[in-house]
């Protein structure tokens, strides 16, 4: 018996709903997550730096789903002109945001005593200043609609340890503490702020950049020995996008089955 589940079948989650998703090109947890708002009956817009890889992930989406093709609109996240100009493109193309997805981060292993300062900064710059950016650009908006859900992808490494990941797993723990401190200021207006941690899910671009002894190892340490499905992880950020975490607010849900 598999121990991978099979694919969920819809359940019009998100039906009428608008969900912006960034770093979406690709197939990554990104993309995942936009096709289940999709699957769910949302209405998406979904953003990357990479203009030819994002249209094309809008295509699949479309295509896989039988839906109309997602919006589309490049942004680097690092950029705050950039990003107001998503928020701006967003709200006129899909008439309002109802839900936002932040879930672009960087990563690359590294020791510590060999580190560079741009290495550093680059990491924390698209995996935490991007949340903060985005957050700051659409909040104001949701909370004038008095509604909305936000949901930012952090990691396990923000509680646990793992060589060569200090910039990372930093930039998560600051994900984390954002998360709370952002929703406990937007909840008297309706919004709700949550994230969650994956472990790990497999997907290309992880496989490109890291070794086949490292995923390995990663996946040896989950106690179903196998690596999360982009679309594992995509299901839990729907379930905090959607009505069923309507009480759930500033809290970091734990996409694992690590055994510690």
């Amino acid at each position: 018996m598999s121990l991978t589940p099979a694919y969920p079948p819809a359940r019009d989650l998100l039906k009428g709903q608008t969900v912006v998703v960034t770093a979406a090109a690709g197939t990554g947890i990104g993309y995942a997550v936009a096709k289940r708002a999709a699957e769910e009956g949302a209405r998406v817009l979904i953003s990357d730096f990479h203009e030819r890889r994002l249209g094309e992930a809008a295509d699949r989406i479309a295509e896989e789903v039988g839906c109309e093709r997602p919006l589309t609109c490049l942004c680097d996240v690092t950029q705050q002109d950039q990003v107001e100009a998503l928020r701006d493109a967003a709200i006129t193309g899909l008439g309002h945001v109802d839900v936002l997805i932040n879930n672009a981060g960087l990563g690359g292993e590294v020791p510590v005593v060999d580190m560079t300062d741009d290495q550093w900064h680059r990491v924390l710059d698209v995996t935490l200043n991007s949340v903060f950016r985005m957050t700051r650009a659409f909040l104001p908006h949701m909370q004038e609609r008095k509604r909305g859900a936000i949901v930012n992808n952090a990691s396990v490494l923000g509680w646990r340890a793992q060589k060569g990941q200090a910039h990372y797993a930093a930039a998560k723990a600051g994900v984390m503490a954002f998360t709370r401190c952002s929703a406990v200021e937007a909840a008297e207006f309706g919004v709700r702020i949550n994230a969650v941690a994956p472990s790990i899910a497999m997907h290309a671009f992880l496989a490109k950049v890291t070794t086949d002894d490292l995923l390995a190892e990663l996946s040896s340490r989950e106690a179903f020995g196998r690596p999360a499905e982009v679309w594992e992880v995509a299901n839990a950020m729907i379930f905090l996008a959607s009505d069923l975490a309507s009480y759930m607010t500033g809290e970091v849900l734990s996409v694992s089955s690590q055994r510690a």
